[in-house]
């Protein structure tokens, strides 16, 4: 199996929003961001699947010195060996490297989050920093779109956090603010129960209406002469708002029931986006 196979059957057997939106880009962006996405799912897993923390953090030193080793030329795992000849093509710095190992680390260092202000660090490291390198993989003109990169990542982090409550509350995890919960009554434990008083929707509309807000405010920076080259993003923005909908639609009972999107809706999303910016590109264009 060659690097670029490995990183391939990460991406696609992870079932992510993410590998539909890979779809419509060209080869080598393909795979420089099927890469990426991959380095990204190797760290995470180590936290994840990782009982005894020490032996997490051991192995998080082991990726800092595996991308010190691929910023120097030689890389032995795989996925930097997939990601090793795009570095300086797409201008991927090894800081940002870091800062998403360190954000994976934070899970360690952190069971909650006291306030918005340590929980958008968090979402910031994982998120954030990998929305700015894909930006640089699709391509933009516009410096505004690297703050459209940066506030799309905070709305598909805090998406992730509304939907994944439940599970991430009985593995030890709270990634809603502490100082929310207490503003809307509502205790850790409840999040473990599959149960939903109006506190809690009342608390999930608000963490709903601040993922919304940063997929507003990413919108507002994204410049219309960089759209067709971030079509992944926007593609993947669609599948993202699509499941908040749901979410919302379905009165907030994150912790009854998880809320999916089948592969096939958003493999249908996908291509209508696509599409759609493929029109508009045009349009632009003949102006």
């Amino acid at each position: 199996m060659t690097p670029d196979q490995y990183c391939q059957e990460k991406a696609a057997g992870s079932g992510s929003s993410f590998y539909y939106s890979f779809l419509f880009l060209p080869p080598e962006r393909r795979r420089a961001i099927t890469a990426l996405y991959a380095f990204c799912r190797e760290v995470d897993d180590v936290v994840d699947e990782c009982h005894d923390p020490a032996v997490a953090r051991a192995k998080l030193d082991w990726w800092r010195e595996e991308v010190s080793r691929t910023f120097q030329g030689s890389p032995t795992h795989p996925v930097c060996q997939a990601l090793q000849p795009f570095l300086e093509r797409f201008n991927l710095p090894e800081e940002h490297f870091r800062e998403i190992i360190d954000g994976m680390q934070m899970d360690l260092d952190y069971d909650a989050y006291p306030s918005f202000t340590e929980l958008s660090l968090y979402c910031y490291r994982v998120a954030s920093v990998v929305g700015l390198m894909s930006a640089e993989i699709f391509g933009y003109e516009d410096r505004r779109t690297a703050r459209y990169a940066h506030d799309l990542g905070m709305a598909f982090q805090l998406t992730n956090i509304l939907r994944d409550v439940l599970e991430d509350a009985r593995r030890g995890r709270i990634y809603i603010p502490l100082d929310e919960l207490k503003r809307f009554d509502v205790q850790p434990v409840d999040l473990q129960r599959p149960q939903t008083s109006e506190h809690l929707q009342a608390l999930f509309a608000f963490q709903a209406d601040r993922a919304r807000e940063y997929y507003r405010r990413a919108f507002e920076h994204l410049a219309e002469s960089d759209r067709y080259a971030q079509r992944p993003g926007i593609i993947m923005a669609a599948i993202y708002r699509t499941l908040l909908d749901e979410i919302a639609a379905d009165g907030y009972r994150v912790l009854e029931q998880r809320v999916r999107l089948t592969p096939l809706r958003k493999f249908w999303i996908a291509w209508r986006i696509a599409r759609q910016e493929k029109r508009r590109h045009r349009k632009v264009a003949q102006q």
